[in-house]
């Protein structure tokens, strides 16, 4: 029954992700009331994630260490410093800059797993990458906010770090060391009864996490339109972008498609929640919206990916 939830859930995760973010702002009043488990449910769904990583994926970084350090710059360099250019040219608000560099700077997304099996893409190295990167968002994640948002907006930076290690670096480690005691046993017995739980809870961050948004989004105004416009663009434009690298660079379909999802795809629920704790509720905005694109987009970059592969074998 649980396996059968799980993939109701996965098939709607597009129509349930946006669905929760509206109800999260129509009731508004029950999520502020709930935020303080929001930090527990990504902790809960970090620990899931990772009980299907093993230490043998960072055997990846050195047969493709330029696959890695290309990510890595595309992720928290390239990205972040699009979003900035962008939003600083459409918007003259601190805040919103703020948010839209979050949105693009924080982890790769944990659903590019599913992306990736999907092409057929380079799954080992799909995951390794989601492991490297997820365990340095306590560096990076801060760096990168102390240079945008710098004296105007105060940030505890230490407690910033300590919330990643909960939320991300501690569960991931949990994961992997319970699938290696187990000898991989836990992602056949355990992991699928957590999955749809797991989901459950993204949706449930995103509910009440998009109440601290709720006063920015429920007047409609045309710096709203504007904001979801600028995120919409920003994401298509760094699917293709990253699509574009990979096939420059490696010249390997499947490579190229991995990059595409990793790249591409974010762990917006890590985005929020640092928002909704450290930030004024504007900087949310843009971040939370960028939960709205992010599955329908893969979705269309999936059939990208697939002409992509059959024009290059056609090449061949």
């Amino acid at each position: 029954m649980l396996a059968k939830v799980n993939m109701w859930l996965q098939r709607r995760i597009a129509i349930l992700t946006p669905l929760s973010l509206v109800l999260g702002v129509l009731f508004h009043q029950v999520g502020e009331q709930l935020l303080f488990v929001v930090s527990w449910l990504f902790a809960f769904m970090t620990f899931v994630g990772s009980l299907g990583m093993n230490a043998k994926e960072t055997k990846m970084v050195v047969k493709y260490p330029s696959f890695v350090l290309a990510s890595i710059a595309f992720l928290h360099i390239l990205m972040p410093g699009w979003a900035y250019v962008l939003s600083t040219v459409f918007f003259d608000d601190h805040l919103l800059t703020v948010g839209f560099v979050l949105a693009v700077a924080i982890p790769t997304g944990v659903t590019s797993i599913i992306w990736v099996s999907i092409t057929r893409g380079n799954l080992p190295l799909c995951l390794s990458i989601i492991l490297i990167d997820t365990l340095l968002a306590p560096i990076i994640i801060p760096a990168i906010i102390h240079v945008v948002a710098g004296e105007r907006i105060a940030v505890d930076t230490t407690s910033l770090i300590l919330n990643l290690l909960w939320m991300i670096v501690l569960p991931t480690l949990l994961g992997i060391l319970l699938n290696e005691l187990t000898k991989g046993k836990v992602q056949t017995t355990l992991m699928p009864k957590l999955a749809p739980f797991s989901k459950l809870s993204l949706f449930a961050i995103v509910g009440i996490n998009a109440s601290a948004a709720a006063p920015y989004v429920k007047t409609i105004s045309w710096e709203l339109f504007g904001v979801i416009a600028l995120v919409l663009f920003i994401a298509i434009t760094g699917y293709a972008t990253a699509l574009a690298i990979g096939h420059l660079l490696w010249k390997d379909p499947d490579i190229a498609t991995t990059f595409m999802y990793v790249a591409g795809m974010r762990n917006i629920a890590t985005g929020v929640v640092v928002a909704t704790t450290f930030f004024p509720a504007k900087v949310v905005v843009p971040v939370v919206f960028g939960m709205l694109f992010q599955q329908v987009l893969a979705s269309f970059y999936s059939k990208v990916a697939e002409r992509y592969k059959l024009y290059q074998v056609r090449l061949t």
